[in-house]
């Protein structure tokens, strides 16, 4: 606080202040402002080097006669308030405001000081002064050719103290002719000592309060908190990862038409920018959806999201998620869906977030030996995708049952999703380089556009009706609806794990045939060898979620959802882009 330091010590002592710097004389030119006050400016291409700062501590000296009070009220006047600009510097945002002042009081100490005979000097050195901790020196030696004199110039205040190194007003006054015996032979700024104590004490008083209150404030003002950091009554706060991606944002759409508030998690790896678009135009209410870009494999972020939001339940989808890919890149699938449901767990622990739903698959059972599956079937997954579900189950389920947990717990192990949603803004749109590992639908539908030049159907040689796979395809309508309601059926200290599906396969000749009628495009279809890590059948027994969740599939008629998602996809060939008109 050398600020309080300086006035503490010309109150209690007949004693001066002088900031002095070097500059070369011939670095001066006259004053071009309007002022009218004739005075020397320096130019604007003095170099750092001929510009020093000397620290205030040690240009103490006894203070000649007052020349002129008027003159000395103003220049110590404007000192002061200089110097008070100078406690802003680690505070520049708290500056603004007493800007306008400033400049008044520096117009009015220009005006009263030339009157008296002394003149301004605006400087403009181009880098900050060193610290004032460096030696002191009395004077500074000024060449000009091989002329010598000396120059003490005083620190006033900044002409714009938002670009505070760029302007630096100085002012030295003009010797006097009655006191030229008395004075130092060089021109020197002079801070003198007012006479009545009292105001010049309230004075100091005043100034060191406001900047000890401006350099403890922090640099940004306190913002209001975001409702979404708030737990608010009849309010329900979901989290939902991996919300940007197909399964995600549809169920997204589903919360927040039934009024829950979302915030939506995603790194964009396999979600679509475009699909938030969508959500945030429909639900463009402050306080109903918020997206943050993030990646769930990274501890520390995934924390600071759960401190600065109020969650009152996770639902967990974000996952890569092709069997295919799996057999190619295991250890990804590995990091990407145990790991990172670890880390969600970690967290959702460590903020008390208690309720969980999470998407699996029913690829945790491998190849079941009796059709269809019941949620008792023996888990044997074949492929690191189903296997990775099946690490993740685990860890959620030992998790919850420790006394600590107090978790409501839902799994969802749910079949080949298929269909969009029924209004048309929402569908599946993989990224192009992921098209050869996607879904049927998205393959059949790339064919009829055009993008591939046919149906790649591998393995034709199961055990099955046609000798081609059998699957159970639910309507991702149906899908999010379940999780809806496992959601309200959620229970503290219970764990609830159902198959979601229709209860009937469906061979993939007869989707391919049923794709074929929704296009009314000719598909050509080529056959191949079986896929690693592929299944023969699998379809499910929905009685359990039937019964305890009061959940049945509505859009069972396979044709009818692959028309709605033909809509869809006509009208979006490019994903999420603008939407584009087809021709056939």
């Amino acid at each position: 606080m050398w600020l309080l330091g300086l006035y503490v010590h010309e109150s209690l002592a007949d004693c001066r202040f002088v900031l002095e710097y070097t500059v070369d004389l011939s670095s001066f030119r006259t004053c071009s402002d309007r002022c009218g006050c004739g005075a020397q400016q320096i130019r604007d291409d003095v170099t750092p080097s001929r510009i020093r700062y000397v620290s205030p501590f040690s240009a103490w000296a006894p203070l000649p006669p007052r020349p002129d009070r008027a003159a000395a009220a103003a220049s110590a006047a404007a000192s002061l308030q200089s110097l008070f600009f100078f406690s802003l510097h680690q505070q520049p945002h708290l500056a603004s405001p007493l800007l306008a002042a400033n400049e008044r009081g520096r117009g009015r100490a220009r005006t009263t000081a030339t009157a008296s005979g002394s003149r301004w000097l605006p400087c403009f050195p181009s880098s900050p002064p060193p610290s004032p901790r460096q030696p002191a020196k009395s004077s500074q030696q000024v060449v000009a050719g091989s002329e010598q004199e000396e120059s003490s110039l005083a620190f006033l205040s900044p002409r714009n103290f938002d670009s505070f190194w760029e302007g630096i007003w100085c002012a030295a006054a003009a010797p006097d002719a009655s006191h030229q015996q008395e004075q130092a032979p060089a021109e020197a700024c002079q801070i003198l000592r007012k006479p009545r104590y009292l105001s010049k004490i309230l004075m100091v008083a005043l100034l060191t309060a406001m900047c000890v209150v401006m350099l403890t404030q922090p640099p940004c003002h306190r913002r209001t908190p975001s409702v979404f950091s708030i737990h608010e009554p009849g309010v329900t706060h979901v989290l939902v990862t991996g919300g940007a991606g197909y399964i995600g944002s549809h169920a997204a759409l589903r919360l927040l038409k039934d009024s829950f508030r979302v915030t939506i998690v995603d790194n964009l790896s396999r979600g679509n920018m475009g699909a938030i678009k969508v959500l945030q135009n429909l639900f463009p209410e402050p306080g109903r959806l918020q997206f943050i870009y993030a990646d769930l494999g990274d501890p520390k972020a995934v924390n600071r999201i759960f401190a600065e939001n109020a969650f009152d339940a996770v639902m967990h989808f974000a996952a890569v998620a092709y069997v295919g890919e799996s057999t190619l890149e295991p250890l990804r699938y590995y990091h990407n869906i145990t790991s990172n449901t670890l880390v969600v767990l970690e967290a959702m622990a460590a903020h008390n977030v208690r309720t969980l739903i999470y998407s699996s698959t029913c690829a945790t059972y491998g190849e079941p030996e009796k059709m269809p599956i019941t949620e008792g079937t023996p888990q044997f997954p074949i492929n690191p995708y189903g296997k990775a579900k099946k690490m993740a189950e685990d860890i959620i389920l030992d998790f919850s049952k420790s006394k600590k947990a107090d978790m409501a717990v839902m799994i969802l192990r749910y079949f080949n999703v298929i269909g969009s949603d029924p209004e048309g803004r929402l569908g599946e749109a993989p990224k192009p380089e992921l098209r050869e590992h996607g879904r049927i639908s998205g393959a059949c539908f790339d064919a009829a556009l055009g993008i591939i030049p046919g149906l790649k159907v591998k393995g034709t040689d199961y055990e099955t009706p046609d000798g081609t796979c059998v699957r159970d395809y639910i309507d991702v309508t149906d899908l999010v609806d379940a999780h809806v309601k496992a959601l309200n059926k959620a229970e503290r200290g219970k764990v609830g794990i159902y198959n979601v599906g229709t209860g009937k396969g469906r061979s993939v000749k007869e989707f391919v045939e049923a794709c074929k009628k929704a296009t009314g495009v000719d598909i050509k279809v080529d056959y191949f060898p079986r896929r690693p890590g592929d299944y023969a059948e699998v379809y499910s027994d929905p009685a359990k979620i039937n019964s305890e969740l009061n959940w049945t599939a509505q859009h069972t008629d396979l044709l009818e959802s692959l028309r709605v998602a033909w809509t869809w996809q006509k009208k979006h060939r490019s994903g999420y882009g603008p939407p584009q008109a087809m021709v056939l």
